[in-house]
């Protein structure tokens, strides 16, 4: 049953494994982004037909532009290479992303993404999905907290117009020197929203995350993510390179 845990919450998907903070892609600027995602430790069996997640490298290409001061836009291209199979098409995602703009002067950053597309079954029990993802972040001094409250609805799907899925992230980070932080990530799935799963079957994650800040143009996220239940990957490596193309 532990195991069923995860299969049934949209956002667990371990193609994406960030927290977001407020700040869009500047305008007339393009951000590109590698996610790599390798599961050392997951699961060994197909449940509910989706491959097992153990030893599996997840991909994923996202291509961000910024339109406005409150707009930019996401595209996402999902690969998956499962323990001994070959490279495979997994799904796609589009992102709007609108936020209130820096000089308004808010005590916090706030922004809102939503984000929709379409996984192969394979790879996911639920195939067209809706995350909306509120994210509020303050900065104060050498300390960063962003906080994400995610909702996912699936339209087709195990999941199909049933109670969306509560899933927070939470950061929280600290400027060590002028080029790099570390700090803490939280990721959960909790369940519907009208009513949360067991405590133990809910797929606790903590990763230990480092931020390279290098060059303007360059971004680099490393991080060791932990399973803290039995009902997620127990070990996942992740790495995100990004590359800033354009005027802003």
């Amino acid at each position: 049953m532990a195991c069923l845990a995860p299969l049934h919450l949209c956002a667990q998907d371990n193609y994406e494994i960030q927290v977001y903070d407020s700040k869009l892609v500047p305008v007339a600027a393009t951000m590109v982004e590698l996610h790599s995602n390798f599961t050392t430790i997951g699961f060994r069996d197909t449940v509910s037909g989706v491959l097992p997640t153990h030893h599996a490298l997840h991909e994923t290409i996202e291509i961000t532009h910024g339109f406005t001061p409150w707009l930019e836009v996401g595209f996402y291209q999902f690969l998956a290479m499962n323990n001994g199979m070959a490279p495979a098409y997994v799904g796609n995602h589009i992102r709007p992303r609108i936020a209130v703009p820096e000089e308004r002067k808010l005590p916090v950053g706030l922004s809102l993404s939503c984000e929709f597309g379409y996984q192969e079954r394979a790879y996911s029990v639920d195939t067209w999905t809706l995350e909306v993802r509120p994210i509020i972040d303050k900065t104060i001094g050498r300390f960063f907290l962003a906080i994400n409250p995610t909702f996912d609805y699936a339209f087709v799907g195990l999941n199909a117009h049933k109670a969306a899925q509560f899933s927070p992230n939470i950061k929280f980070s600290v400027e060590v020197c002028h080029w790099l932080k570390a700090g803490l990530e939280y990721y959960n799935s909790a369940g519907p929203v009208n009513h949360f799963d067991e405590f133990s079957q809910q797929p606790h994650q903590l990763a230990l995350a480092f931020d390279l800040d290098v060059s303007p143009k360059w971004e680099l996220n490393i991080g060791y993510v932990r399973g803290l239940t039995p009902s997620v990957e127990q070990e996942i490596f992740k790495v995100i390179i990004g590359r800033r193309f354009g005027k802003g």
